[in-house]
């Protein structure tokens, strides 16, 4: 499975973005899609994620209520709509993906910076 993740940029606090994460290749064996962010002098820590086929989905808590994770089936796309974004927003965004079977994310895309100004 081949992830490319792209929207990334710089957005004024409190406005909003909309990343994408295209994925190609063996499709059919994902079970679970993700996000996760990596701020300057952090680890990378996760955002959110999306099980493919039922669209259930889970938020860390401090973007619930802001961020929205969402799918395209049909596009194999897999989407992050930030809202009211905060400085500490400020980070490279990275897709994942997790193969059915599996409890871990095998897949990354190449990530995409996001820069929120204040």
């Amino acid at each position: 499975v081949q992830l490319q993740a792209s929207g990334g940029g710089l957005v004024q606090a409190g406005g909003f973005l909309r990343l994408s994460c295209v994925a190609s290749g063996r499709t059919d064996s994902v079970m679970r899609m993700g996000w996760f962010r990596q701020a300057p002098g952090k680890e990378r820590a996760f955002v959110a994620h999306i099980i493919w086929y039922s669209g259930n989905t889970n938020y860390a808590d401090n973007v619930k209520g802001r961020f929205t994770i969402s799918r395209d089936n049909a596009k194999n796309t897999m989407y992050l709509q930030l809202n009211s974004a905060k400085p500490e927003d400020t980070a490279v965004y990275y897709c994942a993906a997790m193969p059915m079977g599996t409890l871990t994310y095998n897949y990354w895309g190449q990530g995409t910076l996001v820069t929120v100004s204040s």
